[in-house]
């Protein structure tokens, strides 16, 4: 299977920053970094969702008309509009892109940004709504005629859409997360689990445990996982430019506060252990910030970190959100140092198992 490369975009150019989206609108920099992502062959680009920023089917609508090929992973929470609507959402989209689309559902993060929106629902009822809201859309999505629904959280009569996606039946779904609600909704409607950069006996562990939770319904799932690499012409150099990013990170961010969910409640875990695994793992910037989404980086000249990512493609992690830390620069250095190493790797992986599958 071969490795498919995300980025990710933002709404305005920044200088050392550990998120993207967040802020104003430059609509020459969302058409500027899209494409870069698109020359330097990402496959996709990962439209993030924040309480306060822009709205993301906008951005990556936008974004589409400005470029050919790249596709849009858009995040997407449960609950900010009805589910009906969302279905129509996705799939106008889908349609008029060409099926140059997936969806990342996120049933939240803190209960402070969800109430921001007005949303007051606890988080454990959150991922319950959220498998709800993804049946009735997978419903709009594939049914040939009306039908109602009535659960805990949503009732309609008489739901249809004249518009289907391109894609058939619908769009790729990720989901992350990592408390038992999220993994329950993940495995009974989602396509692919998005996790971050973890150890590799833990990363193991989470691939098999996932792998059984999908049987039970009778699924198939696939990986991503996110990683910022921190790459330089020597490992030294890199070793030193991962610590001067972590001190312009603490500079700007003060002390770190206490991690707001499961998953970077499992980062810090782990960089409490210890700021380097299994060699190039770096948790550095975990640490230093509790762990807000993206923070599990790659340390190394780009063939290590290649080597590094390649060892997560064979635990059955197919897919791989890069980003950097200096835009553009880094995007042009993950797309020409590392993308190609890394699609190479997994070839000779694939080779490598047929010839053993056949002997």
């Amino acid at each position: 299977m071969p490795a498919k490369i995300l980025g990710m975009i933002g709404t305005q150019m920044e200088g050392v920053a550990v998120h993207l989206i967040k802020g104003q609108i430059s609509r020459d920099w969302v058409i500027d970094f899209t494409r870069l992502h698109e020359q330097w062959d990402y496959d996709s680009v990962l439209v993030g969702y924040y309480a306060s920023a822009a709205e993301g089917f906008g951005i990556a609508q936008y974004a589409a008309t400005h470029t050919e090929r790249i596709k849009f992973l858009i995040a997407h929470r449960p609950g900010s509009v009805a589910p009906a609507l969302a279905a129509r959402q996705v799939a106008t989209f889908d349609q008029l892109t060409q099926g140059r689309m997936s969806l990342h559902i996120i049933a939240g993060t803190t209960d402070q940004d969800q109430a921001s929106e007005g949303d007051f629902l606890p988080k454990a009822d959150r991922y319950r709504r959220g498998g709800e809201y993804l049946e009735v859309m997978q419903k709009m999505w594939r049914s040939e005629s009306p039908f109602n629904h009535r659960g805990e959280f949503y009732r309609v009569e008489g739901a249809y859409s004249d518009i289907k996606p391109y894609q058939s039946p619908y769009p790729t779904l990720f989901f992350g997360g990592s408390s038992d609600g999220a993994l329950q909704m993940g495995a009974e409607y989602c396509d692919v689990f998005a996790i971050f950069g973890e150890p590799l006996a833990e990363t193991a562990a989470r691939v098999d445990d996932f792998r059984r939770r999908a049987a039970k319904f009778g699924r198939k799932v696939g990986f991503n996982m996110s990683l910022r690499p921190i790459m330089a012409a020597t490992e030294g150099e890199a070793w030193d430019k991962a610590h001067h990013l972590l001190a312009d990170v603490e500079r700007k961010t003060g002390p770190a506060p206490k991690p707001g969910n499961h998953s970077s409640e499992r980062l810090v875990a782990f960089a409490a252990r210890g700021d380097v695994h299994d060699e190039r793992l770096w948790m550095g910037i975990a640490r230093a910030t509790g762990a807000p989404g993206n923070t599990s980086c790659l340390v190394g000249t780009a063939e290590q970190v290649a080597s590094a990512v390649l060892r997560y493609y064979r635990l059955g992690i197919h897919s791989f959100l890069l980003r950097g830390f200096e835009n553009p620069q880094d995007t042009v250095a993950i797309g020409r140092d590392l993308i190609p190493l890394i699609r190479a790797g997994a070839i000779e992986i694939e080779i490598d198992r047929e010839v053993q599958a056949a002997e």
